[in-house]
Parts: structure tokens; sequence; C-alpha cells
């Protein structure tokens, strides 16, 4: 049995502020530690439910977050950027399910650091519909015939999990108490209910059902900037909607992720020459 796990930063047990998530800042490379922990506490499970492969997607940020000295040596890791599934690359039709690990709220929800893909990026839409990164990915995991079998995170993300995905277990590891503030589990405590949680989905994934997929997949995204949105309109297809949303008809889940990525990329691209202009002295 194949075990695919994603692993984020913003929703892991321990960490609630932008100076620990941010590159540089000195909670960091604590943050850095609270998520590899998960990740190996998931890992564990996976292999005690059943597991034969498992294999670690680092998904937060530049993607190369996990400390790999402290990973348990018998999964595989993927990291780096950018890669064109972003958060579910090397998910393939040989696994058996998918856990998310560290999943926070959608973009304008009342969820820990809560955002979308992107902080340039204001709300999210899939056929109209808002729509969290777990949401996203798990439209991409479904077109391989995956199901996401545990979410673990914050209570905002919980819940959402709980309604979207069929037979879903959800971890809450913590509640929000504002986007940078969390009545948060210790983190053992945390990571014994994420391997608890994910040996008992992974035992039980001959039973899970693959949430079911659109018959079309409309993106719209509503940008932070105009300049943004001018930015990302370069890409071909792209429709302009209003001065700072953008559409985009995509033939399936890997194009539309494909199109998130491509919009990423290009508003950050946007945000820097304003950052440099603001910061010039």
């Amino acid at each position: 049995m194949r075990v695919f796990i994603s692993v984020d930063m913003e929703g892991v047990a321990g960490v609630a502020t932008i100076d620990q998530i941010v590159r540089g800042g000195s909670g960091y490379a604590r943050a850095q530690e609270l998520m590899t922990a998960e990740a190996n506490a998931a890992i564990r499970g996976a292999f005690e439910g059943g597991a034969s492969e498992v294999l670690v997607n680092d998904s937060h940020g530049t993607m190369d977050n996990l400390v790999h000295e402290q990973l348990d040596p018998r999964a595989r890791v993927v990291f780096g950027a950018p890669r064109p599934a972003c958060m579910v690359q090397g998910i393939t039709r040989d696994d058996d399910i998918a856990v998310f690990v560290g999943y926070h709220a959608m973009a304008g929800a009342a969820g820990v650091l809560s955002h979308t893909f992107s902080s340039n990026f204001t709300e999210l839409r899939v056929n109209g519909q808002p729509m969290s990164e777990a949401e996203v990915n798990a439209l991409y995991a479904a077109s391989y015939d995956v199901p996401v079998g545990v979410v673990t995170g914050d209570d905002q993300i919980c819940g959402v999990a709980g309604k979207v995905f069929p037979g879903v277990t959800t971890a809450e590891v913590k509640r929000a108490n504002g986007w940078s503030a969390t009545d948060s589990l210790q983190p053992q405590a945390a990571r014994e209910l994420i391997e608890r949680s994910v040996a008992t989905a992974v035992a039980g994934a001959s039973e899970l059902q693959v949430q079911p997929l659109p018959d079309k997949y409309t993106l719209e995204v509503d940008f932070a900037s105009v300049l943004g949105a001018d930015t990302a309109a370069s890409t071909p297809r792209t429709t302009r909607v209003s001065p700072r949303t953008l559409r985009y008809d995509a033939e399936d889940p890997d194009e539309l992720i494909h199109a998130v990525m491509s919009w990423y990329y290009l508003a950050a691209l946007a945000a820097q020459q304003t950052s440099a202009v603001t910061f010039r002295r």
C-alpha cells in the first residue's frame, strides 16, 4: 500500500505567527522542527496502518522546510520549487490514500494564518465556489482516483474537510483565536493524535470514497493588487473579469493547478516590484 503525505506548516501545532512561517524569522527554525515532527508522526501512522511505501511532499512556501536528517528514513521526500503540481507533486494512481498534514483555512476565513496558495490572492474559486488549498489539492488527487483520508490542522480547516471529503478523518491540533493566535495542543500530544488518526485511516483506506469530480473547472482568483492581476493576465487563455479578478477555464485538475502556479509566481513578481519601490531609500 502506498501513502502520499503533503505537509504544510501553518496548521502545525505550536505555530501561529508570521515570524514562525517565513524563512529568516526568529521562530522559523523551531517551526521547521515542529513541522518535521508532525510529518514523522504521519509517516509512523502510515506504516502502522499497513503502508509499504510513503512519499512526503514538503508543501510550505519555498518547499524546502523539512529537516531531512530528522525524517523517518522509511519515507521518500519531494522538495524544492517550482514544480508543476505544487503541494501534490508526486501523487500517482498507485497511491491508496492522501494525507494532508498542517493544513489551514482559505483566504479570508477565520483560521490561523489563513490564505489560499499566496498572500497575493484574496480569494480563489472553482466553479464559483471559494476553495482552500486542501480542496484544490483534493481535486487533483481525485483525478488520480486517490481519496483524501486525513486532514490535520486547526478547527477551521478540519470543519471544512469534514463536510467536503467523504469519510475523512480529521485531527484538530489547535483552535483559531484569530489570524495569528491559537489555542494549541502541546506538540507531543498533537503528534500522538496525528499518528493514531493516520494509522486508523490507512488501515481502512479500502473503504474510502474518492471525491466526485465536477464536469468543468472554471478558476477565478481575486488578486490583492491590480498590478498583480495585470502581470498574471499575460498567461495564455486568461480572461480579465474585473481589475483584480482573472478567470481561466481549465480542461482538468492538472491544468487548473498549473494555472494557479503561473498566477502565483507572476503575482509574486508584481509584489516584489512594488516592494522594491516602497522600501527604496
